[in-house]
């Protein structure tokens, strides 16, 4: 039976779980008596979102900055690595690849056990099972073992990075948000050349005879330290309904990111064999299968790994297209300027991190702008950072073709590579900015596996691609004159770029 309503006055909206409490005020005069009718609801009350607090950011990016550093700091012991372990060119390129691969295929895994799990809980596994496995490459006793030790540390690493943003997205909002993903973008850039510098220098130290195995044995110390922040200060964040194992889409997306990144990985410096053509062409069938397994388990009220409705966002999509020229062209760049500066400039591992300081100096200042250039620009902002990057590709180019070849000193160098840092400090947090914004909440992990899987794929592809462009030019047009053909392409990629970012919305729809 419905409540008696006094005449005049509107019905209050009853609910399940609701408890109607009406309480008269008599009045001198009877006619103008009032009740005031509150309602309270039986249902619990949803918990007050954790917030962030800066010890917490803090040790998040510390947590992201690991596996970005052990990308590429491996790269500077691999001749120490070679030397000590008799280790052939195919394993070298395994002790790379088997970590980049493991990476890549696991990320959106990790984002989906972290929305399922418990974000912190993952964080914490992720950067002990971080130190364990850091703890083992430097222990290896041979160049396989180091192998295996290093598939284990790219598992670990897929474990822990999406927690970041996925926390990050959970935790924060408004200024607070941008500001954080700000400087998670300035740490990618930064642990890149962090990664060179340090590489370098553990090396050339040898402390008590360590020479390479020193590069993974500093992370320990560092990982127990995380540890011990994450337990602290991290907040736990999840998804409001788990979702079950996707054990088929999982599968298929290990085999098509294996498909297409172990031939990219491993083919050029292996001839392109039969096996690495098969596999690329495996790559877009593995691909189609798991997009239609994916399909079939939303529509049927499933869990699919990777939701194909987030992809059919405009935003998500306009998002991961801001990320392929920038990853790529990153990826080709680093490349060609480690090979460059070595074997170009005939710089040793020291000196070549060194050189590379004022792009990342250049590239942190920058990123912590970004939210003032969105705020400012808008969308345009992404326009700004291209036509940035591109003015330090040229000019880099031109350091190159006009400069005392090969007598350039790394201060010739710096304005290029100072351009070169503004562009990508901006690009970076912007994309991860664009891309997040377009992702729900209940989906943050998922995201964040997505936009980390197309950061680790387009590194792959561009090494293979730019690099093997470089590669093939040195014979014939010597290596500064490659150098400019690469920079020409990549600067070309930065101009789609460009036109993308003015139609992204403006300041006012930002």
């Amino acid at each position: 039976m419905a409540p008696r309503v006094p005449s005049g006055r509107t019905p209050v909206p009853v609910g399940a779980g609701t408890r109607i409490t009406t309480v008269w005020y008599p009045a001198a005069d009877p006619a103008q008596s009032r009740g005031v009718t509150t309602t309270t609801s039986s249902a619990p009350a949803a918990p007050p979102r954790a917030a962030l607090s800066p010890l917490g950011l803090f040790t998040l990016l510390l947590g992201a900055a690991l596996p970005m550093i052990d990308f590429f700091v491996v790269n500077v012991a691999l001749p120490t690595i070679e030397h000590d372990l008799h280790a052939p060119p195919a394993t070298l390129e395994m002790v790379v690849a088997g970590y980049a691969v493991a990476y890549a295929v696991l990320l959106v895994l990790g984002g989906r056990l972290g929305d399922t799990f418990g974000r912190r809980r993952l964080f914490l596994w992720g950067v002990a099972g971080f130190g364990l496995t850091s703890l083992a490459c430097g222990l290896a006793p041979g160049a396989w073992w180091l192998v295996a030790a290093r598939v284990a540390q790219g598992a670990a690493s897929a474990l822990l990075l999406p927690q970041v943003l996925a926390t990050i997205h959970a935790t924060t909002s408004g200024e607070r948000r941008s500001r954080a993903v700000a400087l998670y973008g300035s740490v990618g850039g930064v642990s890149i050349v962090l990664g060179q510098v340090l590489g370098g220098v553990l090396v050339a130290a040898d402390l008590a005879g360590t020479g390479w195995r020193a590069v993974f044995l500093v992370n320990v110390p560092v990982a127990v330290a995380g540890l011990g922040c994450a337990l602290r200060s991290v907040p736990d964040s999840r998804a409001e309904r788990p979702a079950r194992a996707d054990l088929a889409g999982t599968a298929l997306l290990a085999a098509a990111l294996c498909a297409l990144l172990l031939p990219l990985t491993e083919g050029r410096a292996a001839g392109w064999p039969l096996w690495s053509v098969l596999l690329l062409g495996a790559a877009p069938l593995c691909a189609l299968a798991f997009h239609r397994v994916e399909r079939r388990a939303e529509r049927t009220a499933g869990s699919p790994l990777l939701p194909p409705s987030l992809l059919a966002s405009a935003g998500v999509r306009r998002g991961l297209l801001l990320g392929l020229p920038v990853f790529t062209g990153f990826a080709g760049w680093m490349f060609v300027t480690a090979v460059t500066l070595q074997q170009g400039l005939g710089y040793g591992a020291l000196r070549a991190g060194l050189a590379l300081v004022p792009m990342g100096v250049a590239q942190f200042a920058a990123s912590m702008l970004a939210p003032r250039a969105v705020g400012r620009f808008g969308g345009r902002a992404v326009a700004l950072a291209a036509v940035a990057h591109i003015a330090g590709l040229a000019t880099m180019a031109a350091t190159a073709l006009l400069g005392p070849w090969p007598h350039l000193s790394p201060l010739a160098l710096a304005p290029g590579l100072a351009l070169c840092g503004i562009g990508q400090g901006l690009q970076l947090p912007l994309y991860f900015r664009f891309l997040l914004a377009a992702i729900p909440d209940r989906l943050a992990g998922t995201g964040s596996g997505l936009a980390a899987t197309l950061q680790q794929s387009c590194l792959a592809v561009g090494v293979a691609t730019l690099g093997s462009l470089f590669l093939s030019l040195v014979p014939g047009a010597g290596m500064r004159r490659a150098l400019a053909v690469v920079l020409a392409v990549q600067a070309a990629g930065l101009l789609g770029l460009m036109v993308l970012g003015l139609r992204l919305p403006d300041k006012d729809h930002v």
